[in-house]
């Protein structure tokens, strides 16, 4: 299995590619008796995983929350309010 690079190179590795690793990670470590560097290795790289799919998925929210229909019924994408409009 191969590991990500860094923060740059792990965040073009698509949702469903980064969620499969991850998987795969859990099922090895609940299946196999690992060595502890080997156990640290796939938790530290599961860990990576994680956030990884955590920020996708929190990407996509908000791109999903930015979506609203218009007169017409289509989606149109808002602009984004930054924390300094509300004021």
């Amino acid at each position: 299995m191969s590991k990500l690079g860094k923060n740059a190179a792990s965040s073009e590795v698509p949702f469903e590619e980064a969620l499969h690793k991850l998987e795969g990670i859990v099922e090895e470590m609940e299946a196999e008796d690992l060595p502890l560097e080997k156990l640290l290795t796939r938790f530290e790289e599961g860990t990576r995983l994680a956030k990884l799919c955590q920020a996708k998925l929190s990407e996509a929210e908000l791109k999903i929350a930015q979506l609203e229909k218009n007169a017409a019924g289509e989606l149109k994408l808002k602009p984004l309010e930054s924390p300094d409009d509300e004021a």
